[in-house]
């Protein structure tokens, strides 16, 4: 009975100081949470035995990754994105590798993410790619970020290479 006239105290506290119950609960968020994305990718370097390499020299390479994340938790989720890569030289342009980018997400706290995805490219190379993630605004619905992700590769009778890059997009 003591509990009872507590819980009618405390709500008619919260009525009459204007709190409504429904914000205490919307705190909350269930898990697991699925989001989206879309982006741009611009890789900026590669470093390999056969020197520096940067993006347009001599061509332009740009992807346009798309993902699925899935969180766990708060701290923790998979991920999956497809980046198609479109190469433009001598006037012409073509999608020459579609990338299949599985990984495992990372909260660092802050607006920060590090994802550490596995990669797969169509080319026959294969590597790691960790990128670290900052929302540059949040919105209710969506929010947009810029990240730099970090990719290592090998395979396919070629040197390993690694690069870095610039993306930026929005998930919703």
């Amino acid at each position: 009975m003591k509990i009872a006239v507590i819980l009618k105290t405390t709500a008619l506290s919260l009525f009459i100081t204007g709190i409504p119950l429904r914000v205490i609960y919307a705190q909350t968020t269930a898990y697991p949470k699925i989001t989206g994305y879309v982006g741009v990718l611009h890789p900026i370097v590669t470093f390999g035995n056969g020197g520096v390499h940067t993006n347009f020299d001599g061509a332009y390479v740009g992807g346009l990754p798309t993902g699925i994340n899935i969180w766990k938790s708060p701290k923790i989720g998979f991920t999956f994105e497809v980046v198609p890569f479109i190469r433009a030289a001598d006037g012409t342009s073509k999608m020459n590798n579609l990338l299949f980018h599985p990984g495992l997400l990372v909260s660092l706290g802050h607006g920060f993410t590090l994802a550490n995805r596995l990669a797969f490219e169509t080319s026959g190379r294969y590597g790691v790619t960790p990128v670290l993630n900052k929302v540059i605004k949040k919105c209710k619905d969506y929010s947009y970020f810029i990240a730099l992700p970090v990719p290592g590769r090998f395979g396919n009778n070629q040197p390993a290479t690694l690069g870095v890059g610039f993306q930026f997009g929005v998930a919703f």
